[in-house]
């Protein structure tokens, strides 16, 4: 079957990666754009989907099939999310486990400054990690209900955090699947790549080795935006002052990496406090916490080197000073108890 009459039967595609090592194969990034296509609009039955989906996670996707699944889930972005002019997005969709998320005080400090920041998300099914959903609330920062309420958010405070049900709600349900396969797929991935704002800069956090790679590759196929994906805390968008990181951007200049050592040498042990109240005693200087300091200030160091296209050591200066001049009283925050 040509690939052209491919929408005849979804099988086309599952037999393509299904074969086995010999006659298998990978598709193209045109191939992945159409078989996602087919995916979203249901002309794959759940047993199609549930074959594809897993033959994808146990061969691991390449850029171009990444690239190409990519394309067709921005297609089913919510539309008015490309009108807001947003500077910075922001896929988080990790979850936290060991640590506070400490970059949402960085993105606060960056819409302080005057960014806009674009933060979307989801709650994976059979999960004990910490999302944004959790912890947004307990420092005070409202969930927005609606696109509309979102917008106004981001009007107001330079940032807003909107659930990826209502950004594109069919990538949403290709991640609750978990709870049918008990493992993650590639939606996962596609999720962070989504810049369903269409902001000019796109900063992605991975866990595992190699994804960084591919995402990467991905975003120098694509080149809709500039892009750093880096392996985060957590697989979150968030600097670990504990480990080394390979920064790997895809902007204008091609492909090119750089690699920063470790800020400090003592492990901590398990964030005890996994409750925003505690994010809101460092921002407010009530807890002195050093792993929290290098983490807001390398977070915030990086999205500096990516929008600002600075060097680490004049990133580094200027999230110093923005940490240090910090409006402690921000208006959506809870008063410290």
């Amino acid at each position: 079957m040509q690939v052209e009459n491919a929408h005849l039967n979804f099988k086309y595609f599952i037999q393509a990666i299904g074969r086995g090592q010999k006659t298998g194969r990978t598709l193209t990034q045109d191939e992945a754009f159409q078989a996602m296509k087919m995916l979203i609009s249901g002309q794959a039955t759940p047993e199609q989907q549930g074959a594809f989906l897993m033959l994808l996670r146990v061969r691991e996707e390449t850029a171009e099939e990444i690239a190409g699944f990519t394309l067709a889930l921005r297609e089913k972005n919510q539309p008015d999310l490309a009108t807001w002019q947003v500077d910075l997005d922001l896929g988080c969709y990790a979850g936290k486990r060991r640590q506070l998320p400490w970059f949402v005080l960085s993105v606060m400090l960056l819409a302080q400054s005057g960014k806009r920041i674009f933060m979307h998300g989801t709650n994976e099914p059979d999960s004990n990690r910490l999302y944004l959903n959790t912890v947004l609330p307990q420092i005070g920062f409202e969930l927005a209900e609606s696109i509309d309420s979102a917008k106004s958010q981001l009007d107001c405070f330079g940032m807003t955090y909107l659930p990826l049900s209502l950004v594109n709600p069919r990538l949403d349900d290709l991640i609750q699947l978990r709870r049918l396969f008990g493992l993650r797929s590639c939606a996962n991935t596609l999720a962070r790549m989504l810049n369903p704002s269409a902001a000019p800069y796109s900063m992605q956090g991975v866990f595992h080795k190699h994804v960084d790679i591919r995402h990467q590759q991905a975003a120098h196929l694509i080149k809709s935006e500039d892009v750093l994906c880096f392996r985060g805390e957590g697989g979150e968008v968030e600097y670990n002052p504990e480990r080394d990181v390979t920064l790997r951007f895809a902007d204008q200049r091609g492909m090119h990496d750089l690699t920063l050592p470790a800020m400090q040498e003592n492990w901590t042990t398990k964030q005890q406090q996994m409750h925003g109240q505690y994010l809101l005693d460092v921002w407010n200087g009530l807890t002195s916490d050093s792993y929290a300091d290098n983490a807001v200030l390398g977070t915030l160091s990086l999205m500096l080197m990516l929008m600002n296209k600075v060097d680490w050591s004049q990133a580094y200066s200027q999230a110093y000073s923005l940490w240090h001049g910090r409006n402690k009283s921000w208006p959506f925050l809870k008063t410290a108890i």
